[in-house]
């Protein structure tokens, strides 16, 4: 199966984007190759570019006050275990401690580092790395792994806050919703939403062997998929049969 996400709004894609980004980051900083680290360098920077909007920390600041306040009031209710309830609170609780003690923007810590600082004016020019440019970061492409595994170890834990909020969150947003199984007649599909709910984030499965993308789009009223096919030209084409998939929408 593949899963496709559509936000319904600005805030939750950019959640989703920084999400991508600390995926990627982990993924990167966990191989052995400089040329991974390199990259995982440049995702920081990423990082700092979409977290540079000056509401975005108080954005997640919000949401995660606003999500507990949602699970407080569960308390009581016999249908809900008490324990779990408590640990997601909990978690609630630290990240918002976390993030709330970090000083100004994401990333804000390794503006102050000129030697990251120098790689991030040149990483965005074609070549602007190179060992010419900047040789004290050539050197350290040359160190062992494990010392280079180190640094970005210690200058991604100043972004650990905002990515574990960001995890946590889009987490909660997601277990909100309830799978349903839909059929694309003719490749297309549309559904009104419910009044007097706002969906924030609408996720599509589809299994792989369909050869099927979806075109999304969608607004508070109603959400509107056509199925395309990559073919042989390298272009997206209109699919005219039937396509099932499994629709969830989270609020």
């Amino acid at each position: 199966m593949i899963l496709y996400e559509y936000p319904f709004n600005e805030r939750i894609r950019t959640y989703l984007r920084l999400e991508h980004l600390f995926l990627r980051l982990s993924e990167l900083m966990s191989r052995a190759d400089p040329l991974d680290h390199h990259f995982a360098i440049a995702t920081m920077f990423e990082v700092m570019d979409v977290g540079a909007r000056a509401d975005l920390k108080s954005d997640v600041l919000k949401d995660l006050d606003k999500q507990k306040q949602v699970l407080n009031a569960y308390r009581g209710n016999p249908a809900i275990a008490e324990g779990v309830l408590d640990g997601i609170i909990q978690q609630l609780e630290r990240c918002f401690a976390a993030l709330n003690a970090q000083p100004g923007k994401a990333g804000q810590a390794l503006t102050e580092n000129d030697w990251l600082m120098s790689i991030r004016s040149r990483v965005g020019i074609p070549g602007g790395t190179c060992e010419f440019d900047l040789p004290a970061y050539f050197a350290w492409q040359h160190r062992d792994t494990a010392s280079r595994q180190v640094d970005l170890q210690r200058w991604a834990s100043t972004l650990a806050p905002l990515a574990e909020s960001i995890h946590l969150l889009l987490k909660l947003l997601r277990d909100s919703g309830s799978p349903q199984k839909v059929i694309a007649v003719g490749g297309q599909f549309q559904q009104n939403l419910p009044q007097g709910r706002t969906f924030q984030l609408l996720r599509l499965s589809l299994k792989d062997e369909l050869r099927l993308i979806p075109e999304i789009s969608g607004n508070r009223l109603m959400v509107s998929i056509r199925l395309m096919r990559h073919e042989q030209d390298d272009r997206l084409h209109i699919c005219n049969e039937d396509g099932a998939f499994e629709l969830t929408l989270c609020s």
